[in-house]
């Protein structure tokens, strides 16, 4: 077992004495995930050595491997992922696949099986995986409920793309990368406009959790306007049918009945955004009950008639929110 968070690059599969094997290397400059983004990865969340969600990241695997034209056993893959969680048994394990080296110059890559051919590569972190609450879908799944925070609007937009590669979690992330260096700005500001948070912060030089800037996440558009994605996570809202409009009863987070009252729309990933894995374990979770998930675009005009919104990722599960300041600076109550 590595020593926790170095990365590792696993053997051909068919090569290796065991399913666990992987060799620590140095990656080369000319390694295509760095020249060209010329690949995909995963994060998972690891519990009492089992990787959460299993299944939907090995459905990950499969997806990116097809759209990408990559080469991966995925089944014998998240074998060695599944040895590599028993030994880490709580933590982070963070794969990135990239096409193997071509003989090809520049962008293109050989229409053969070396150019299908990957590196993969790992690193297992320990760390804290928060469960403290556990919300329970209808189909009997249990996932991580985190505090009540905010949201705001960010001005950053995120790039519209062609299939196959829109929902992707491709190595080309700088459009996430200048929205959450936005976020963090935003934070920033906050600390700095309120005396309070500021004072508190200059004298122990840390902030504790009932002082710091309650902001969660940001909510992005595309270029085409539409409002997609947090800058680390997939988003759900319910609306009301008048803008500023509160729930006359708006469901608790932490009552079971959460997600199964009233309706929940997500927005389509089509043309951009990351089609993570707790967004599909919450559309299936849901599938069942009256009112399933909708896949709708989420626009300027709904924003102020949004009364309910989450936020929801595969290592920290719902972020749910209690309100979301707009680009004009009005806020939205929920």
């Amino acid at each position: 077992m590595p020593s926790s968070n170095s990365w590792i690059r696993l053997q051909p599969l068919s090569e290796a004495s065991d399913n666990a094997a992987g060799t620590a290397l140095t990656m080369s400059l000319d390694n295509r995930g760095l020249a060209y983004g010329d690949g995909f990865f995963t994060t998972m969340g690891v519990i009492d050595g089992l990787i959460l969600w299993s299944e939907y990241h090995q459905q990950r695997l499969d997806s990116h491997a097809d759209a990408l034209q990559l080469d991966i056993d995925s089944q014998a893959l998240l074998a060695t992922l599944q040895t590599q969680a028993k030994q880490l048994q709580q933590g982070m394990l963070k794969l990135i696949v990239t096409r193997a080296a071509q003989d090809v110059r520049g962008y293109g890559y050989a229409p053969s099986t070396s150019g299908s051919a990957c590196e993969i590569w790992l690193k297992s972190s320990a760390m804290p995986i928060a469960t403290a609450e556990q919300m329970p879908l209808p189909n009997g799944c249990l996932v991580p409920l985190q505090p009540v925070a905010s949201a705001t609007c960010l001005s950053s937009q995120l790039a519209c793309l062609p299939p196959p590669l829109a929902g992707l979690k491709s190595l080309n992330r700088l459009d996430n990368v200048l929205a959450s260096a936005e976020l963090q700005r935003v934070k920033a500001q906050t600390l700095k406009s309120n005396p309070f948070l500021l004072a508190n912060h200059l004298s122990t030089n840390h902030l504790s959790a009932n002082a710091e800037p309650n902001i969660g996440e940001g909510l992005l558009r595309d270029m085409s306007g539409h409002w997609v994605e947090g800058t680390m996570s997939n988003v759900f809202y319910q609306l009301s049918e008048s803008p500023f409009a509160k729930s006359s009863n708006p469901p608790h987070p932490k009552n079971n009945n959460y997600l199964s009252t009233g309706q929940w729309y997500t927005p389509s990933m089509a043309q951009s955004g990351v089609a993570g894995v707790m967004r599909q374990v919450l559309i299936d979770g849901l599938s069942s009950t009256e009112q399933p998930v909708i896949i709708r675009s989420l626009q300027d005009a709904d924003l102020p008639k949004v009364k309910q919104l989450f936020f929801c990722n595969a290592l920290r599960g719902i972020m749910p929110m209690s309100s979301l300041t707009l680009l004009s600076g009005d806020v939205v109550a929920f």
